[in-house]
C-alpha cells in the first residue's frame, strides 16, 4: 500500500485519515499497522468504516495501536465485518496503550457478548481515557 509508505515518513504530520468505503482489507490494515509502529506520534483520528477488515484486519490494526507512542484519539470501525475475535485484539491494544483513545465506534459489527465483555475489561484500567464507546 503506497499510503503507508508516506505515513512511515518521519516528516509526515497527518493527523486525520478517513478511508471510508475504500475496499480496504486486512492487507491494508497490515500496512497501516506497520506505519503506526514506524511513525505513531501524529495520527489522531482514523476512520476505516464500511470496509471489509474482518477479524484478521482488526487484529493487524490492533498490533499498531498497542504501541505506547501511538496517540490515536478517535477510531471508527463501523460496518467492518468483525466479531468478538476482533474485539479481543482491540481490548488487548486498549490494555497495552490505554491513555490516548477517547472515542471508539464499533457500530454495526457482530461483536457478541464475549466481545463486549472483553472491551469492558479493557475499560476497567484507571489509565483508560475512553469517553465514547458506540
Amino acid at each position: 500500500m503506497l499510503l503507508s509508505g508516506g505515513l512511515k515518513n518521519p516528516q509526515c504530520n497527518l493527523e486525520i485519515l478517513r478511508l471510508i468505503y475504500c475496499d480496504f482489507t486486512d492487507e491494508g490494515c497490515d500496512a497501516l499497522a506497520s506505519a503506526l509502529r514506524s511513525n505513531p506520534s501524529h495520527l489522531r483520528e482514523l476512520d476505516l468504516s464500511r470496509n471489509k477488515l474482518g477479524d484478521s484486519g482488526v487484529k493487524l490494526l490492533s498490533d499498531g495501536l498497542d504501541n505506547p507512542q501511538c496517540k490515536l484519539e478517535i477510531l471508527r470501525l463501523i460496518y467492518c465485518d468483525f466479531t468478538d475475535e476482533g474485539c479481543a485484539a482491540l481490548a488487548s491494544a486498549l490494555r497495552s496503550n490505554p491513555s490516548y483513545l477517547r472515542e471508539l465506534n464499533l457500530s454495526r459489527n457482530n461483536l457478541g457478548d464475549r466481545g463486549v465483555m472483553l472491551l469492558s475489561d479493557g475499560l476497567d484500567n484507571p489509565q483508560c481515557k475512553l469517553e465514547i464507546l458506540s
